[in-house]
């Protein structure tokens, strides 16, 4: 797909922008003629995608777990690319890796504040200008957990659940507005999430996958890169699973 354009003079979002999924998604965007907007809360991150993408690209450093922020994101995004034509929701965080007996209030809530409000804050945000621009694609990740609930990650479950049931009311709500919202639902993908997770859970989740491997960023960005083309148009509220085999339904 190198030689592609599919997404000539599309202007995009991608959250978690700066690694793992979000960059693959944010590279190949931009290799394939998209405008992308990096949203992360590292500078140094952002710095090395910035360098790493190149031309095409406008990294803004932006806390999704502030409303506030996230607007303003949105209005730097909007005066940078002149418009929004593409959200993908990537950022996101683990949590601990313990029982839900023993799970910390606070680290819930923060779990909670990242990967459920922070995402519904960026849905929220680009809506009204994909509907001024009579066009949309939406792609949240979720994951396989959000499906079957992974023991010892009851706070990193219980967002990506609600992810999907967030995917599936607003892809609903735009139906008769050529505005596309799906959802991933990745097995394990080695990334720098990775570093937050105990390596009992990695080998844990491994176990589950029956192919016998984990996913890789690129599988999961050709995935995402479909369902954010023009191509993906008659589906939408969708759930689009990536996980080697473990998930049944």
């Amino acid at each position: 797909m190198s030689g592609s354009r599919r997404f000539k003079g599309r202007k995009a979002i991608v959250t978690g922008g700066a690694s793992g999924i979000g960059l693959g998604v944010s590279a190949r965007l931009a290799l394939e003629g998209a405008q992308v907007a990096v949203w992360d809360m590292s500078e140094d991150a952002l710095a090395l995608a910035g360098d790493s993408i190149g031309a095409g690209v406008t990294t803004i450093r932006v806390d999704i777990t502030d409303p506030q922020a996230v607007e303003r994101a949105r209005d730097e995004t909007l005066a940078a690319l002149g418009g929004i034509d593409i959200l993908v929701a990537s950022a996101g965080i683990t949590g601990p890796n313990t029982t839900v007996a023993e799970y910390p209030v606070d680290a819930w809530r923060q779990v909670i504040e990242v990967n459920l409000n922070g995402l519904f804050y960026c849905n929220r945000a680009v809506v009204p200008s994909m509907l001024a621009g009579g066009y949309g694609r939406i792609v949240n990740v979720a994951s396989v957990a959000g499906k079957e609930g992974n023991p010892n990650a009851s706070a990193y479950s219980a967002s990506k659940a609600a992810v999907i049931g967030l995917t599936k009311s607003l892809g609903k709500e735009l139906a008769k507005n050529n505005i596309t919202v799906n959802c991933v639902t990745p097995a394990a993908v080695r990334t720098p999430i990775f570093d937050q997770m105990t390596q009992a859970h990695i080998d844990y989740m491994l176990s589950k996958i029956p192919i016998g491997r984990f996913g890789t960023v690129e599988e999961v960005t050709a995935l995402i890169c479909w369902l954010v083309s023009e191509e993906c148009s008659f589906t939408t509220g969708g759930v689009f699973d990536i996980s080697g085999g473990r998930a049944t339904y």
